[in-house]
């Protein structure tokens, strides 16, 4: 921690102004994602001095972008920010998969700190900008609980696409010095326009004809990787718990849930402005923007599926959302084949069906795993490991943006016992390169790949997440903190783990947690106040420590520990989960 601690402030003054702002970027989704963390971070334990300065930047970056500013400062940026959110600038940044990425940094601030008000009053505008409150912004139909357009901002819809931004999404490229670039199909016309010819947009009446034809098949309508609203919504209801947002999540979520019901258990990829599949594209299922034609799908869509069913059944309990995310994955690994002993499943539906198989990403499984913690959803990852054992077992260095959480699953299982030395070395390791690599870096930094910076952030919380909370990393594309527990100092009134307190989750159980705590001062008695989840959801029954005679009832969502000096406690929580109304609040907020 202390190593991190002192590595933010190089980052900043490498590469930010005075106020604060990042040295230059096209797409401010990036920017926000440099400094993702910070307010994790620092909601574990670390100086406040890093939570002021990802503040900072996330300040800096907003006014940056505003729709007075950027373009004043050089004809290069555009305004990208409109009443503090993200508007239609940068259309490929202002659907759910971006977004995501670039709120998780706002999402955190409520985790470090929920009494920052200006922060609570932009958790409502946000909201109000995709549940039909924002005039400004009609993204949202109510009648039949949908988005408008896959591409939604703050104000309001995509309703046009631009020549450059169709021939990518339809032909899976950007364009570049030296024509376009491929990376993927984002979109399709078929079967409306059964065979798009390359140079479409040479013609200009074929161009314009194709142009209208993108606007009604795939503007006109919503997609499933939209769920990442959740989180968004879930935000809000976290910092203020009024019911709207909790009944926004439930009506939006059971939409999609119904949908995929409906479609004999595939998740569609496309609706219309009534909210029927495949609406616009004569009845086909398959098609729209980032979906099943996309090679993204599965990450895209699961991870989407994984963030709105992680937030329904945090507001409710209710484990009925946990099926949604199930049954999606097994819906793929119905399909799966086998290489090498390796399960692949499909990544694509074409008009030949399922193709390019591949590898099924264990993060929305392990996510599913702690959640439910039903040996049903332990047993899949045991079938995703087989034929690649050898990796779940493998520790290695990593950033932020390499979420892996296979070898902490190992360690939950009692078959890797040494993980925690091995991921705080690897860990340590990585932040050091990180850091070497800023205080190295000589390059001109107007004109590298926004993406620079991201690889340089040296606050890397991947062991302090597992290991102290005793839950998987935050889902990186717009996730919301998943620990079983948390940690507060009540004696300085803020979060994390309080000076010289060191934690370590050695077990979990559906209704009990294994926790060893240590004092490192050899003088001087520490405290400790445990919670139980990330948002209070949790409640401890009893505590004893192990070694110990008898158990003591707590009966309550937080525990007060007393260390002696040098002084080691092996804890064993027993705990009813799901059954607190969530919230941002710390335990002091509560009793005011």
């Amino acid at each position: 921690m202390k190593l991190m601690e002192d590595a933010v402030q190089p980052m900043v003054d490498k590469y930010a102004e005075r106020g604060g702002a990042f040295y230059y970027a096209d797409d401010v989704d990036d920017l926000y994602e440099r400094a993702y963390n910070w307010g994790l971070f620092y909601a574990m334990g670390a100086d406040r001095k890093v939570l002021d300065l990802g503040l900072q930047q996330w300040h800096a970056t907003t006014r940056f972008f505003a729709d007075d500013i950027a373009s004043r400062v050089h004809p290069r940026f555009k305004p990208q920010i409109h009443n503090e959110y993200f508007n239609l600038a940068t259309p490929g940044g202002s659907e759910w998969y971006h977004k995501g990425e670039a709120n998780m940094a706002f999402y955190h601030f409520g985790l470090a700190d929920p009494t920052i008000s200006e922060n609570v009053r932009r958790a409502r505008r946000f909201a109000a900008m995709y549940m039909a409150e924002d005039p400004d912004a009609p993204n949202y139909d109510p009648q039949h609980k949908i988005f408008r357009c896959p591409i939604q901002s703050s104000v309001g819809p995509l309703r046009h696409a631009s020549l450059d931004n169709a021939i990518g999404w339809l032909q899976g490229g950007r364009k570049t010095g030296e024509g376009y670039q491929y990376y993927g199909v984002r979109a399709t016309l078929r079967p409306v326009v059964e065979n798009l010819e390359p140079d479409w947009f040479e013609n200009p009446e074929r161009r314009d004809e194709i142009l209208k034809l993108f606007d009604e098949i795939v503007l006109k309508g919503d997609v499933p990787h939209s769920l990442g609203s959740t989180a968004l919504m879930t935000n809000a209801y976290l910092y203020t718990g009024e019911d709207k947002y909790r009944q926004w999540v439930l009506d939006y979520t059971e939409g999609w849930m119904v949908r995929m019901q409906r479609n004999n258990g595939i998740m569609p990829d496309n609706v219309g402005l009534t909210g029927q599949i495949g609406e616009n594209l004569q009845g086909q299922w398959r098609g729209g923007f980032d979906g099943w034609s996309c090679r993204f799908a599965p990450g895209i869509i699961s991870t989407a599926l994984a963030v709105a069913a992680q937030c329904a059944h945090l507001v409710t309990g209710d484990r009925r959302y946990l099926q949604f995310l199930r049954s999606h994955l097994d819906m793929l690994l119905d399909m799966s084949v086998e290489q090498d002993g390796q399960l692949m499943v499909p990544c694509r539906y074409t008009d030949n069906g399922w193709k390019d198989y591949g590898p099924l990403d264990v993060l929305e499984p392990i996510h599913l795993w702690a959640t439910s913690m039903e040996e049903r959803d332990w047993l899949r990852l045991e079938r995703l490991r087989r034929g690649n054992e050898e990796a779940w077992d493998t520790v290695e260095p990593r950033g932020p943006r390499g979420s892996d959480d296979r070898n902490w699953v190992r360690f939950i299982a009692g078959d890797l016992p040494d993980y925690p030395e091995q991921i705080l070395r690897a860990n340590y390791t990585e932040v050091c390169r990180r850091l070497d690599l800023v205080m190295q870096d000589e390059e001109d930094q107007s004109l590298v790949d926004e993406h620079h910076w991201q690889v340089r952030n040296p606050v890397v919380t991947e062991a302090l997440a597992q290991l102290t909370t005793g839950g998987p990393q935050t889902m990186y594309w717009g996730g919301l903190a998943p620990g079983r527990v948390r940690y507060f100092d009540a004696q300085k009134r803020r979060p994390g783990l309080p000076e010289d307190i060191a934690a370590l989750v050695t077990g979990l159980e559906e209704d009990s947690i294994d926790v060893t705590l240590v004092n490192l001062s050899p003088g001087r008695r520490r405290q400790v106040l445990i919670g139980a989840g990330s948002f209070g959801e949790h409640r401890f029954e009893t505590v004893e420590m192990v070694g110990a005679e008898g158990r003591v009832d707590v009966g309550g969502t937080y525990l007060q520990v007393n260390m002696r000096p040098a002084s080691q406690l092996d804890l064993r929580l027993t705990m009813k989960r799901w059954c607190n109304k969530p919230s941002y609040a710390f335990p002091w907020h509560l009793l005011s």
